[in-house]
């Protein structure tokens, strides 16, 4: 029978919704592998991590955090997801954020709107748990029909080939070597990685409490594991961290966290990191039968250690976009005031007073300013006689927001964004300039 207690509600047609529970890792595990597995050792992956989620103490996550769709007759799977909650920042504001992951449908059961119903029930769960922002990686438009926007750089990286590794010159000897973290570690890791963070305007919280999920409970056959390195001196004197992948990727062995302490020295250290990914590299390429023909870093738009290879690092793969979802709009911007009034304060509209209107054509935003202060903000629904100081077309303010794009950039994509006048364009310059982001979720 059924355990009642995962029941949600019944869909008609045969199908119910219901939350997952540990005895449904093996099915689900095979569902994940058979949907988004693009080859069998892709499958395992995806597999592996889906009995992660499911069966190992997640940070945030439980077992009923995945919603499955299920055909009553045969008890079988036909849609699924989940939900992994996570703290993101905001220019240092921490905000709540859920990411909806492993989004899967058998195919002779799309189109009947069996997704939507699951995001619109996760989506309940965010507002009961304070999550306040959405974010999903996937597949190109899909999940605008949710009410998402690509508003957020996803996976930019930088790649080199073999003879773009930094060679050691004769005599020279190595003097970083890169060592598997401890638990010890941990805190050294996760200290570095906040003050680096301060580089970006979004963000997501990497606490102790991750880490040591990552490198003592997930497992490493996951797709979504990444090793922790420590890289020390040869006095064994810790100088910075180093992640990567378990596998080689379309770009080779990829580092998706790399990270040196103040006073390190990226000239000094990172020709040694990427001698040690070359060399990994290698190991994985002879393990799995393949051809190792380059290595990446995968650290944004912009890093130090970009700057420090230079041209050792030719191919540029642009970033993608996470997708965001803000439903309660007044409430996130109340919620980051702070910021808006430091950057008015820095800018030649210092102690602005006045009203700000930003029409979205269906409804709108008001924000009340009083010399300097965010005094109140609000949803506004335009008339056909008002007069907004700036309109934005469906959820493209979120990427102004979140400094994805200019207001310059977004005027020359949409013809139907416009500002009234140079204050207008002054204050929005200044409370939302365009700022690097990059996030390392919570898996």
């Amino acid at each position: 029978m059924p355990d009642p207690t995962l029941f949600i509600r019944d869909l008609g047609n045969g199908l119910i919704l219901r939350h997952a529970s540990k005895a449904d890792a093996p099915a689900l595990a095979d569902f994940n592998a058979h949907i988004h597995g693009t080859n069998p050792a892709d499958a395992g992956r995806v597999a592996a991590w889906t009995r992660d989620l499911l069966t190992r103490p997640h940070p945030t996550l439980t077992p009923r955090d995945f919603t499955i769709v299920e055909e009553t007759a045969t008890r079988r799977i036909v849609s699924t997801l989940n939900l992994i909650p996570q703290t993101w920042t905001y220019d240092g504001i921490p905000f709540g954020v859920g990411r909806p992951e492993l989004v899967g449908t058998l195919p002779e059961f799309r189109g009947r709107g069996l997704v939507r119903v699951q995001f619109d029930e996760i989506h309940k769960w965010c507002a009961k748990r304070g999550l306040v922002a959405q974010a999903i990686t996937g597949i190109p438009f899909f999940y605008r029909q949710f009410g998402y926007e690509m508003a957020l750089d996803l996976a930019s990286r930088r790649i080199g080939f073999e003879g773009n590794v930094p060679a050691l010159k004769k005599g020279e000897k190595e003097k970083y070597r890169v060592r598997p973290a401890r638990p010890s570690d941990l805190r050294f890791v996760s200290g570095i990685y906040a003050g680096t963070q301060k580089r970006y305007l979004v963000s997501c919280l990497r606490g102790v409490d991750v880490l040591s999920y990552e490198l003592n409970v997930q497992s490493r056959q996951s797709s979504d594991h990444y090793d922790i390195l420590i890289i020390e001196d040869l006095r064994g004197q810790r100088v910075g961290y180093l992640q990567h992948s378990r596998f080689l990727g379309p770009t080779g062995l990829s580092a998706l966290g790399y990270e040196l302490k103040p006073g390190a020295s990226w000239l000094d250290v990172t020709p040694a990191v990427v001698r040690y990914l070359w060399r990994t590299g290698e190991k994985f390429a002879q393990r799995d039968g393949k051809t190792l023909t380059s290595f990446a870093f995968m650290l944004g738009a912009q890093h130090p250690a970009y700057e420090a290879l230079g041209d050792a690092l030719p191919y540029v793969r642009d970033p993608y976009a996470w997708y965001l979802r803000v439903p309660d709009l007044p409430g996130f911007i109340q919620l980051i005031a702070p910021v808006l009034e430091k950057r008015l304060a820095e800018s030649i509209a210092v102690g602005y007073s006045g009203t700000l209107r930003f029409s979205f054509y269906r409804d709108g935003l008001q924000m009340d300013f009083v010399r300097g202060r965010l005094k109140e903000v609000r949803a506004w629904k335009p008339k056909p006689s008002d007069e907004p100081n700036a309109s934005f077309p469906d959820l493209t303010f979120l990427q102004l927001l979140f400094g994805y794009r200019t207001l310059a950039e977004l005027e020359l994509s949409f013809a139907d964004c416009w500002w009234e006048d140079q204050p207008t364009r002054v204050l929005l310059n200044a409370l939302f300039p365009k700022r690097l982001s990059d996030v390392f979720p919570v898996c």
